[in-house]
């Protein structure tokens, strides 16, 4: 296989509209792209991107999660800007999370603690 250069997570939503407002509240900021009438992208990492899409038949069974630098922060944030979060969990192995359901019943987590060896 090629080298990958970029990684793309799709969440699939039922109305592009409603979701790019949502998603916009939840990142803060536009979108960086809207290639398509059916799709808006936000670039989160250097190469990582969060594509939302019109695909009704598909919206709210994707799953989504954010590693943040700083959980407390980042859910502290996130509902500063009036997006509704559960309750911080604490997972395994020093891991915590923050479950957020978007409109479409999408499930994301920010996640705190994230690390590539455990």
């Amino acid at each position: 296989m090629a080298h990958v250069e970029h990684v793309l997570a799709v969440v699939a939503v039922s109305d592009i509209k409603a979701s790019t407002s949502w998603y916009t509240k939840l990142f803060g900021r536009e979108p960086d792209n809207n290639p398509m009438p059916n799709l808006v992208e936000w670039q989160v990492t250097g190469n990582g991107w969060v594509q939302v899409t019109e695909a009704p038949e598909h919206a709210g069974h994707s799953f989504l999660n954010l590693a943040v630098s700083d959980l407390d922060e980042g859910v502290r944030e996130v509902r500063e800007l009036g997006v509704e979060t559960g309750e911080i969990i604490e997972a395994n192995k020093g891991v915590r999370l923050c479950p957020i359901t978007d409109p479409d019943n999408n499930q994301l987590n920010l996640v705190g603690n994230f690390r590539v060896n455990y």
